[in-house]
């Protein structure tokens, strides 16, 4: 007779199934801050500028087929697709000490460029090349076990990484609509303008983001450009300056992911506990320490200052101020040995001083994950997302720029010139307008208020009023 002490026989294997993701990078913005994302998780996981694995910890590799494949040869070769327009981004790469590692058949580049024209990226020149680049997913999708979904990185303010990456957000979407899809997006901001046409871009490119795709993690010049002038007192920054704040924070954003660890270990659940409602998933990222150069030495990482600095506006890499808005949700992960016992009572003493800038009708919405690698260079490292309503101050912006140039109808035969029409100029203004009236509207709320969603006009409505949403 069997007795019912032997949970041995029922105890059965656990299939070691990887998550993995596939990793998109568009326009000359996206090429390069994914080229130094891949150089920064290249340092962390071990693997060198060949694809060979030089590293000394077991938990390097234990979840390596996250971001790589293991190649016959026994290289590890990012599971990444590299899309450009033009051919100039994409021979820098090849070019550089990593540009070996990336398999050559998943460069897929056009020769004329998109001249910071969305049209042209999402409706002319993108469009003929899009059937090739989504081969080239399909086929590193098909080489998956499990696939979590797709991240991509681009900016919103040029041609190919906004037209062109929405188009391919859009494509993968209808080929793959149960996984998830990430993107890092370049907003443009006023200080740090590189075209006229930025806002037409960026509304075009946020009218598709918001129905497209399950997360989106806002990265602002403008905020980058503060870092480097206010806090690590660089004065004139440059590109790679702010590439490397952009690599610090992606691989803070994506260790949980990486490397062994508790909680949000996947997009997906970092979307579930992130994003409350469909349309409100644009994320700010923070990130800390940030110390100037000189200083570090000078300076003892604790724990608490580690979280001071995380919540600190300053430390955001978005060009809007927190406090002008209220947390939804928030996730921190923080990395390297450190007590969890602090970091809860650190993170406990946050939301209690800063009450007020927490929705009350969402609660634990503060999620805390603890890695023990830090990393290169750091002892510990504090990685912050916030999904804010102060996020409206960027979209407002946009808007503001926007409007004053479809008023008199200023570039628009470039688009128009493309085959685009003037409605979806006005469609996706009004969207992210409707975008803007969400996320305030959310702000207002309170509990005693429940704001109530009314099914049958799919309006909710709050404090008695009515407000539409798209």
């Amino acid at each position: 007779m069997l007795g019912l002490s032997t949970p041995s026989v029922l105890r059965l294997p656990v299939p070691s199934t990887m998550r993995e993701i596939v990793h998109l990078q568009a326009g000359q913005c996206g090429n390069q801050i994914g080229s130094k994302f891949w150089e920064t998780i290249n340092g962390e996981h071990g693997i060198d500028p060949t694809g060979s694995y030089t590293g000394d910890n077991a938990n390097q590799l234990e979840r390596i087929d996250v971001y790589y494949q293991n190649a016959s040869s026994g290289k590890y070769v990012p599971r990444a697709v590299l899309v450009d327009l033009e051919p100039g981004t994409m021979d820098s790469i090849r070019s550089s000490e990593y540009g070996q590692l990336f398999r050559p058949d998943n460069f897929v580049f056009g020769q004329s460029g998109a001249g910071n024209n969305w049209a042209k990226g999402h409706y002319t020149e993108g469009a003929d090349l899009i059937d090739t680049v989504i081969d080239v997913v399909r086929k590193e999708a098909e080489h998956c076990d499990c696939l979590q979904g797709f991240q991509l990185t681009h900016s919103l303010g040029g041609g190919t990484g906004s037209g062109m990456g929405t188009l391919l957000i859009s494509k993968i979407r209808e080929e793959y609509p149960d996984r998830i899809m990430t993107t890092f997006s370049v907003v443009p901001s006023p200080k740090v303008s590189d075209t006229v046409v930025e806002p037409y871009n960026a509304t075009l490119s946020v009218h598709q983001l918001v129905e497209n795709t399950d997360e989106t993690f806002c990265i602002d010049n403008e905020a980058l450009y503060d870092i480097c002038f206010r806090t690590l007192k660089l004065s004139t920054p440059a590109y790679g300056d702010l590439n490397h704040l952009v690599s610090a924070t992606m691989s803070g954003v994506t260790t949980c992911f990486r490397f062994p660890g508790q909680l949000n270990a996947d997009l997906r659940k970092l979307a579930v506990n992130m994003v409350p409602f469909p349309r409100l998933h644009f994320f700010m990222p923070g990130f800390a320490p940030l110390t100037a150069r000189g200083s570090q030495t000078y300076r003892a990482m604790s724990v608490s200052e580690l979280t001071q600095q995380m919540f600190d506006s300053k430390n955001m890499m978005t060009a809007c101020d927190p406090r002008h808005g209220r947390y939804l949700t928030v996730a921190a992960i923080f990395r390297g040995r450190m007590s969890m016992k602090e970091v809860d009572d650190n993170m406990f003493n946050v939301q209690n001083k800063n009450s007020s800038h927490f929705v009350e009708w969402i609660p634990n919405n503060v999620k805390t994950a603890v890695c023990d690698i830090p990393p290169r260079g750091l002892s510990m490292s504090g990685t912050f997302i916030g999904n804010s309503t102060a996020i409206q101050e960027i979209f407002k912006r946009i808007g503001e720029q926007f409007t004053a140039m479809f008023r008199r109808k200023a570039f628009l035969h470039w688009y128009t010139g493309e085959g685009m029409d003037e409605m979806e100029f006005t469609e996706a203004e009004s969207n992210m307008m409707d975008l803007v009236s969400e996320y305030q509207q959310y702000q207002e709320a309170t509990v005693d208020d429940g704001a109530e969603f009314d099914e049958d006009t799919e309006n909710v409505v709050v404090n008695g009023h009515e407000n539409e949403t798209a």
